[in-house]
């Protein structure tokens, strides 16, 4: 049983994608190491698709669906994180990214017919949010340095709150999971070409430890992580490795705090705590106590989920 082995170190992969992320931002403009990201990893997802021989999605409506999800899920947050770090710490940014199934659940609740908001889940989302304001300080006001770069990160967790329900969607069951990885990582690299021109010129110096920092962002990070996560659903799971999402932060914190030598205050690990018990509420892996539970009328034929 091998999964426990792989879980870890999916965790610790894209727990130390933060720090990449930082290094990376020394020398490349932000949406360049977005970019760098996204192409090392399709890189890597095309080789293990072809020695797999796995077909990539078929369909103009398909791959309609994977541009968009390459925007919310690839694209928008991982330029969004990667500026995000200019102003702020990659402690930070990494505690900030376990927000986002608490933006997972209204977007769901809309997008998706099986799921279904509950009062445990709206107390979980607005616990959740109160770790968010304890991770900010905001009893020392919110005028600190790094409260920008902060939002800019939180709004990539919100991306990915709402690429997550979409491509639950629409892409589900539209071909293997691997291929669709592949392609949705395939548009997202296109959409970036396009504009990373547009919005930085070339990079003046290109130090080692930066380019070794992007490459296995995106090989790590981006392709080798999405083979992990895939085999620890196959092995344990789609809610066991749902979970790496609260394991991510710890790893992202030792980094920062101890390669990036990265201050670390009482409030962010309190916070983190506090997030993570609202995103388990959320998703229903804790719970109100019987009491204090709604009790929902009985639900006709017409009102279940497909």
């Amino acid at each position: 049983m091998q999964w426990p082995v792989w879980f870890v170190l999916l965790s610790a992969i894209w727990g130390l994608s933060f720090l990449f992320i930082k290094v990376g931002d020394e020398a490349l403009a932000p949406i360049q190491v977005a970019f760098g990201r996204m192409a090392c990893g399709t890189v890597v997802l095309v080789v293990v698709v072809t020695a797999y021989r796995q077909r990539l999605p078929a369909g103009w409506r398909t791959w309609g669906h994977l541009g968009v999800a390459a925007l919310l899920l690839n694209a928008a947050p991982f330029s969004l994180f990667a500026y995000g770090e200019t102003r702020t710490a990659s402690v930070l940014a990494g505690i900030l990214n376990a927000t986002t199934p608490l933006f997972v659940l209204p977007v769901a609740a809309v997008i998706v017919p099986a799921e279904r908001l509950t009062r445990s889940r709206l107390i979980g989302l607005l616990v959740g949010f109160a770790g968010v304001i304890t991770v900010f300080g905001v009893w020392h006001g919110l005028g600190n340095g790094h409260l920008e770069g902060d939002l800019l990160c939180l709004a990539g967790a919100g991306c990915y709150g709402l690429g997550f329900p979409y491509a639950r969607r629409y892409l589900s069951g539209r071909a293997e999971p691997l291929a669709l990885a592949t392609g949705q990582l395939l548009c997202g690299t296109v959409e970036l070409a396009a504009v990373t021109p547009l919005l930085s010129g070339l990079p003046t110096a290109l130090p080692t430890r930066v380019i070794v920092s992007v490459i296995a962002l995106g090989a790590a990070g981006t392709g080798l992580a999405y083979v992990l996560n895939f085999t620890v659903i196959r092995d344990a799971g789609a809610t066991t490795a749902s979970t790496v999402t609260y394991v991510i932060p710890i790893f992202s914190t030792l980094a920062g705090v101890i390669i990036l030598k990265e201050p670390l205050s009482w409030s962010e690990p309190l916070g983190t705590a506090v997030i993570v018990v609202g995103a388990l509420m959320t998703q229903d892996r804790l719970h109100l106590p019987r009491e204090y539970r709604w009790r929902p009328c009985r639900r006709t034929t017409a009102d279940e989920g497909p």
